[in-house]
């Protein structure tokens, strides 16, 4: 994967000049098949938010909706130009007939949990609206998988980098040599990190109104 430091150094003052309507934005020409930086983006963002730089609840708002924008435009572009869409452009993003046909089969066979899965790796995280669109799925089961898929992603890379920083890019590599499973994990620990600090500071808040 490419080096994250670098992608940190390029990443990091264009977020300060632009903001997280800039998460936003990149996040719905990611999500509508165009190849952008949008996981690294989401984890920079991340990494500022735990410094301080941006409030977290935003961040999170503001990658779902254009997340889940995106892919909802990329299903009525599917819908309406079908299947030959990705055969007459899939080759500019180094998609063949073959690799088409795979991914086709991967929604074929797992439906609408492969959109809710889908958005954690590459090229399926791209062409998750459009290929659900040219295989017709019926929109309000793609919709609500998508926006439980799509929170899900959003909050496990927006813990990862709020937590752990620059290390959350090593997240992205375990994921991809796990697959299915490593999100599954990665998921499950995020989620215990979460509720454990926001019981710590339940606790905390606790204390300090009985004290006073």
């Amino acid at each position: 994967m490419p080096d994250f430091g670098h992608e940190l150094a390029m990443l990091e003052p264009w977020l300060h000049h632009y903001g997280i309507v800039a998460v936003f934005i990149i996040l719905t020409f990611e999500s509508c098949g165009i190849p952008l930086p949008g996981e690294s983006l989401l984890i920079v963002a991340a990494m500022l938010s735990g410094r301080g730089d941006f409030s977290v609840g935003s961040l999170f708002l503001s990658a779902w909706a254009g997340a889940v924008l995106g892919d909802n435009i990329g299903y009525l572009i599917g819908r309406i130009l079908g299947h030959d869409l990705l055969l007459r452009y899939g080759g500019k993003i180094g998609l063949n007939a073959a690799r088409i046909g795979r991914i086709e089969a991967i929604f074929a066979r797992y439906g609408p949990v492969a959109v809710g899965f889908s958005r954690f790796f590459s090229v399926l995280r791209q062409l998750n609206g459009i290929v659900a669109g040219t295989m017709k799925m019926d929109w309000w089961r793609f919709l609500i998988f998508n926006a439980l898929g799509g929170a899900l992603w959003v909050l496990v890379w927006t813990m990862a980098g709020y937590y752990f920083g620059a290390h959350a890019a090593d997240g992205i590599g375990f994921i991809r040599k796990c697959g299915f499973w490593g999100v599954i994990v990665v998921s499950i620990v995020l989620i215990v990190i979460l509720a454990y600090g926001y019981r710590h500071r339940i606790l905390a808040r606790w204390r300090r109104d009985k004290m006073n």
